[in-house]
């Protein structure tokens, strides 16, 4: 058999990067605010017609509104967000996004009426919108399509991970409470954006 030659990786090969550990973990930090916002995103669509119809009384038109409320501010959210990032910057804009879900994902959780709670949903996709691409970008700044992969890989695990976490939790306690994680985990995106707030914003 002939061997194939394989070139060594040098320091001019495309996207080679020496990584420090600084680095490594700041790859990671931003993988798991991608997780954070992830993590709503599963539990929303699997979880808010259920919270509308069971708890609040809504009809399944109403409850399927929910979700349709919470797509929609995320899809708006996310076509204008190259101008609030130019307004904001982007630590900025992981912070406000990670805050303004959070609120409205304790509003749409526990709110007593089926408008508020849409309310909510619809306040809580807007703050969501652009945090998935804006902590991919960055460890994407920080490590090229390594550093993008290793932050995606943990962003969409976060989504698998959010409708059966919010299953076990209803279970344990009520679907409006296990709901409440949503803002929690948006609360804790937004407390590492702000930590990671030393990052390079571009590669």
């Amino acid at each position: 058999r002939h061997s194939v030659p394989v070139p060594a990786r040098t320091e001019h090969t495309p996207h080679a990067r020496r990584l420090d550990g600084r680095t490594r973990r700041l790859v990671l930090l931003f993988g798991v605010i991608a997780g954070c916002t992830a993590y709503g995103e599963g539990a929303m669509a699997d979880w808010s017609a259920l919270h509308l119809t069971q708890d609040l009384g809504a009809s399944p038109g109403a409850a399927a509104a929910g979700f349709s409320l919470f797509a929609l501010t995320m899809t708006a959210g996310r076509l204008s967000g190259t101008a609030l990032l130019e307004r904001l910057g982007q630590t900025r804009a992981l912070v406000v996004g990670g805050a303004t879900a959070a609120l409205g994902m304790l509003l749409g959780s526990l709110a007593p009426t089926l408008w508020l709670a849409l309310t909510g949903f619809a306040v809580a996709g807007l703050g969501l919108a652009n945090i998935f691409p804006v902590a991919i970008g960055r460890a994407g700044a920080l490590a090229g399509p390594s550093g993008v992969a290793t932050a995606s890989t943990l962003g969409y695990g976060g989504m698998l991970l959010g409708p059966p976490a919010i299953g076990f939790l209803a279970d344990w306690f009520s679907l409006p409470l296990a709901l409440t994680t949503v803002a929690v985990l948006a609360a804790a995106a937004a407390l590492l954006g702000y930590a990671a707030r030393g990052a390079p914003a571009r590669g």
